[in-house]
C-alpha cells in the first residue's frame, strides 16, 4: 500500500522533509515512488504539488498523521485534523506494562476461581468451631502436665 509521509533530510539539528509517496513498508529515507514537495518545520513552510498529492490519494494513497494535518492547513485536502500520539521509549513501555497486567490479573482471575474451590474443600475438611477452641486449650493443659 502506498504512502504519503515525510522523509527526512537536513543537516543534524536542523531538519528539512520531503514529501513522497512511498510503500508503507518501506524505510523513511530509503526508495520512494515520487516527490511531491518539501517542508521545513523551522518556518513551518510546506512546498506541495497539488495536483499530484490529489492524484496519489484518488488512487488509493493514504497519509500520515502528520502530512494530514499539513495538507489540511494548506487548504489542498477537506476534513478535521487528527490528534497525534507521540510514540516515545517510556510510552512504549507503559503501554506493553499495562499489556502485561491485563494478562497478569486475567490469570489472576483463573487462580482466584481455583483457590476459592480449595478454600471451600479445606472448609469441609475443617473442624467446627467448637472443635477449634477446644485444640488450642488441650495443647496447653498438656505442656503445663509436664512441667
Amino acid at each position: 500500500m502506498l504512502n504519503i509521509r515525510l522523509s527526512r533530510v537536513g543537516k543534524r539539528n536542523h531538519a528539512q522533509y520531503k514529501l513522497v509517496v512511498a510503500e508503507k513498508t518501506a524505510p523513511i529515507k530509503g526508495k520512494f515512488v515520487e516527490q511531491l514537495g518539501s517542508y521545513d518545520p523551522h518556518t513551518k513552510e510546506l512546498v506541495a504539488k497539488d495536483e499530484r498529492i490529489k492524484y496519489w490519494i484518488s488512487k488509493g494513497a493514504g497519509c500520515s498523521e502528520t502530512v494530514h494535518n499539513l495538507l489540511i492547513k494548506k487548504g489542498i485536502i477537506k476534513g478535521e485534523k487528527i490528534k497525534l500520539t507521540l510514540k516515545s521509549k517510556e510510552n512504549e513501555k507503559d503501554a506493553e506494562e499495562k499489556s502485561d497486567d491485563k494478562k497478569q490479573s486475567e490469570n489472576k482471575g483463573e487462580k482466584v476461581e481455583e483457590s476459592e474451590k480449595t478454600e471451600e474443600k479445606k472448609a469441609d475438611d475443617a473442624p467446627s468451631s467448637d472443635d477449634a477452641k477446644e485444640g488450642p486449650v488441650k495443647k496447653e493443659e498438656k505442656t503445663e502436665e509436664k512441667k
